[in-house]
């Protein structure tokens, strides 16, 4: 018999290569003390064996700093630790489990008012990372693994039109005015746009390759130019070196350029990654299939079987591209129309002058066209 008493404790002595090691269960309750012991025994043997013990007595904190010390995290996984470890980090991870993820997810909704989408994620990373604790041999069994994310609902998402379009290009910087025009032609996201380089754009084929994407069904991908950003990339082409610059330097973040515009341009807020969903809805509108729109957006096929054995040529991208044209075109046609209309019912001088896709006033143009006429 393994267990003995002394006192009201019972004790675990278990001999391995004749040396006897004891362990106090720390408790009275026999079962229990079973249990206490037969883990005891494991433990020892795994030792032995030269296997990995469990540590179930490390901390969170511990936990997360060996996980980026050796698993090379993703960006948002180091997000979602900035509020993960204040709540986290002094707990022991044996000791995580749903009560503890139930008890963060309220202290997180009354901290801040945030959505359960939001929670979801911080969810997931702590799932991910206690799953990389049971790869090492730090855990035996992930305790919330089989636990469910909370159902997650539908936020409406607001398209950006061609008449707000306008309206940002207008006052946008040069070197924003470029990158805001690269995501609603091309669909790219912030980061592959920062990360794009000219050795992987070819004006002569009017393409670009994205090698620096989120996903790697994102990665490899090849996009049609629009005439609009091929004009605007063959203004100023270089043999290599990143495409989106200011001031001939890398630009890295653009948060606050980019608040600034929206705010001059007097329109409702978007997000720069909403342009991105602009360019997937003006595609629909164009009526391009939905596989021709994930192969240009760089989608996964997801558990979609049929999606796997579809294969999205190079022409039908083509044509893709060009039927946006037509209808970013017709659509600032009917703009252009209903402003002439406007013009003619309004006494001269007032109102606002109407931006045109070019990013100049009407008022400007007839200036322009004004002057020329006098100078021939």
């Amino acid at each position: 018999m393994a267990l003995w008493k002394r006192g009201r404790i019972w004790w675990s002595y278990v001999w391995i290569d004749g040396v006897r090691r004891a362990k106090s269960t720390g408790t009275s309750n026999r079962r229990l003390a079973e249990k206490v012991d037969q883990d005891f025994k494991d433990e020892l043997q795994r030792a032995r064996l030269g296997m990995r013990v469990p540590q179930p007595e490390m901390t969170f904190g511990e936990l997360a700093a060996r996980f980026l010390a050796e698993a090379t995290p993703k960006p948002h996984q180091l997000d979602r630790l900035r509020h993960l470890l204040p709540f986290f980090s002094d707990i022991q991870i044996g000791r995580i489990g749903k009560a503890l993820v139930r008890e963060y997810r309220a202290q997180r909704h009354a901290e801040k008012r945030v959505s359960d989408a939001t929670v979801n994620r911080d969810f997931s990373v702590l799932r991910h990372i206690l799953f990389f604790a049971v790869d090492e041999g730090l855990l035996m069994a992930n305790p919330v693994s089989r636990m469910p994310l909370v159902r997650e609902r539908r936020t409406p998402r607001m398209v950006i039109s061609v008449r707000e379009e306008q309206a940002l290009l207008a006052v946008a910087s040069p070197h924003l005015r470029i990158l805001i025009i690269a995501a609603l032609d091309t669909g790219m996201r912030r980061g592959e746009l920062l990360a794009q380089r000219w050795e992987h754009v070819d004006l002569n084929r009017g393409l670009i390759f994205v090698t620096r994407s989120k996903t790697a069904e994102g990665e490899g991908r090849e996009i049609p130019l629009t005439k609009r950003l091929s004009n605007l990339l063959a203004a100023s082409p270089r043999p290599s070196g990143p495409v989106f610059t200011y001031r001939d330097r890398p630009i890295s973040l653009i948060k606050t350029a980019w608040k600034a515009t929206m705010r001059r341009a007097g329109i409702r807020y978007y997000r720069f990654h909403d342009l991105r969903h602009a360019f997937n809805c003006r595609l629909l509108e164009a009526g391009i299939s939905r596989e021709v729109r994930m192969a240009l957006m760089g989608h996964s096929a997801g558990n979609d079987v049929h999606l796997r054995y579809v294969h999205t040529e190079l022409p039908a991208k083509r044509e893709a591209i060009r039927k946006l044209e037509v209808w970013v075109e017709q659509q600032s046609n009917l703009l252009n129309q209903q402003g002439e209309r406007d013009d003619s019912t309004e006494a001269s001088g007032s109102g606002n002058p109407q931006v045109r896709p070019d990013g100049s006033t009407r008022t400007e143009a007839v200036e322009e066209e004004n002057a020329g006429g006098s100078r021939a």
